[in-house]
This record gives C-alpha cells, sequence and structure tokens, in this order.
C-alpha cells in the first residue's frame, strides 16, 4: 500500500480523536509560532494538516492566511467539516509534501506529522525542494519528529527518528536552527510518544 492510500484508509476507518497523535488543542505548535514574534498578519501552512486542529485555533485568533496540506483527501474533510463556515477562509490542499512544488511562499511552514515518516533519501529530497521553494527567505520552520527515544513505528509504518542535530543536518543548508526542546505527548489511549520538535529561521535566498 502506498503513502496516500494508507492514510486515506486511517482516516476513512478511525476517528479523528482516536489517532495516537492527535491533541484537542496543539499547545506546542501555537506556542513555538507566537514565541518568535509570528502574528495573524502572517501566512502559514500545515503540511501534513490532516485532521489536526491547528489551522482552527489560529484562524480563531484572527489568522485569515492559511494552508493546509495532506496527502488525505478524507483527513482534510473531516478538519474542513468541524471548522464549518470558517474552513471557507483556508486553503485546503492534496498533496503528497515529497513531490509537491508549492506555487507560492509562506511566512511559516508547521510540520508535526509528515517529515518523520519519509524513511528513504529520495523523498526526504523531494521534501526539502518543496520547502526551500515554499518557505520564504526569512520564514520560521517549526518541525517535529519523533525523538531518538520515540517510537520506532507509528501507525503501522516505520519512522525516522532525529534529534536536533540530526535534523537539522538532515534538511541541509539555508536554515539555521533557533530553539529545540523534547516533548512527551500522552496518546487519546494513555500511551506515551516521545517528540523532537526544533525551530529553524530560513536564512539564505
Amino acid at each position: 500500500m502506498d503513502r496516500k492510500a494508507h492514510w486515506e484508509e486511517v482516516y476513512r476507518t478511525k476517528p479523528r480523536d482516536s489517532v495516537s497523535w492527535y491533541q484537542p488543542v496543539p499547545q506546542a505548535s501555537l506556542d513555538a509560532i507566537m514565541r518568535h514574534g509570528s502574528n495573524p498578519a502572517q501566512s502559514l501552512i500545515d503540511i501534513g494538516g490532516g485532521a489536526s486542529t491547528l489551522v482552527a485555533e489560529l484562524a480563531a485568533r484572527g489568522w485569515r492566511d492559511l494552508a493546509v496540506l495532506d496527502i488525505s483527501a478524507p483527513a482534510l474533510e473531516v478538519a474542513r467539516a468541524a471548522m464549518g463556515a470558517e474552513s471557507a477562509r483556508v486553503d485546503w490542499i492534496v498533496a503528497d509534501a515529497a513531490n509537491w512544488q508549492p506555487a507560492r511562499q509562506y511566512d511559516i511552514w508547521h510540520d508535526r506529522a509528515v517529515f518523520h515518516f519519509l524513511t528513504d533519501g529520495a523523498a526526504r529530497a523531494g521534501y526539502r525542494a518543496a520547502l526551500m521553494r515554499g518557505l520564504a527567505p526569512g520564514g520560521l520552520l517549526v518541525m517535529a519528529t519523533f525523538a531518538l527515544d520515540g517510537p520506532e513505528k507509528c501507525s503501522g509504518l516505520p519512522v525516522q527518528r532525529y534529534g536536533p542535530q540530526e535534523l537539522a543536518a538532515t534538511l541541509g543548508e539555508g536554515l539555521g536552527l533557533l530553539e529545540h526542546w523534547h516533548e512527551s505527548h500522552v496518546t487519546p489511549r494513555g500511551g506515551m510518544q516521545n517528540f523532537n520538535w526544533c525551530v529553524f529561521r530560513r536564512v539564505s535566498g
């Protein structure tokens, strides 16, 4: 089963609040975005946002230039339906981040769900190409991956685990690491998943 088929099956068969990565309020993401001087006049794209509540939370805070990209159309439909009329303000993009060509640039690129699933070099290279095309110079990258002591699999798929130095080296030049931290995420079933969070600033054009 390819990535697209896998995730469409997940979101067709599991309730939004039952998947292990679900958060009622994505507080770590919101705090990181605000901590680095971001404001509602800026643009943000949530990569692999799926059924996440991040854009709904930002819209409620006055953000208007928002986009969500996910490989799964059913995941986006869940998030769109939950937002109601406000969903018309969001650009919903069905695409695989590993081979996507952004048509514009964003001030903030957020990813809590995708990069650690890219376990082969070609997919990671494709993602980086999309990132460097889609993140504006001076823009902010907020990324969470499974930590070095995190799970080896998620949703039945193998993952690539990272520490901050490993992630910075993998993403390559043009991104300056601003901060990093370790988070223990409690899943809806009470399990624990350890995440590595990193915030980067794009430092090259």
